[in-house]
């Protein structure tokens, strides 16, 4: 296994402090718990698309997203081992067209003109 650099070497020095300090006073909200209807401070800012070491990705602004620690370390983490959000909409279907009840009711619709009646 790799052994991942500093964080420093990663890139969250300094100037990304700076960044980072003056995105959350811009953007105090987290994503998450917003969407949910919850007012919680965010205390990450967070890349929406892991940059990966891609400097240029690392530092387009619209790449971040403020996010509480709780979902920085929770569900943004599950997203992105699994490949989809879990979150699901007031009658508990998921909301991500990534997740595999959605992909499977996509294949469905190609496959018969339509979904299948419950």
């Amino acid at each position: 296994m790799t052994k991942r650099g500093s964080s420093n070497e990663r890139g969250y020095n300094y100037k990304w402090q700076k960044a980072r300090r003056l995105w959350l006073l811009n953007n105090p909200l987290c994503r998450y718990c917003d969407e949910a209807g919850y007012v919680v401070r965010a205390t990450v800012v967070d890349h929406i698309e892991p940059h990966r070491g891609n400097d240029e990705l690392f530092w387009d602004q619209t790449n971040w997203q403020s996010l509480c620690k709780s979902c920085h370390d929770g569900a943004k983490q599950s997203e992105e081992k699994k490949g989809y959000s879990t979150a699901v909409d007031e009658n508990g279907w998921p909301i991500d067209d990534n997740h595999p009840v959605n992909e499977r009711d996509k294949k469905a619709k190609k496959n018969r003109g339509g979904v299948k009646k419950l």
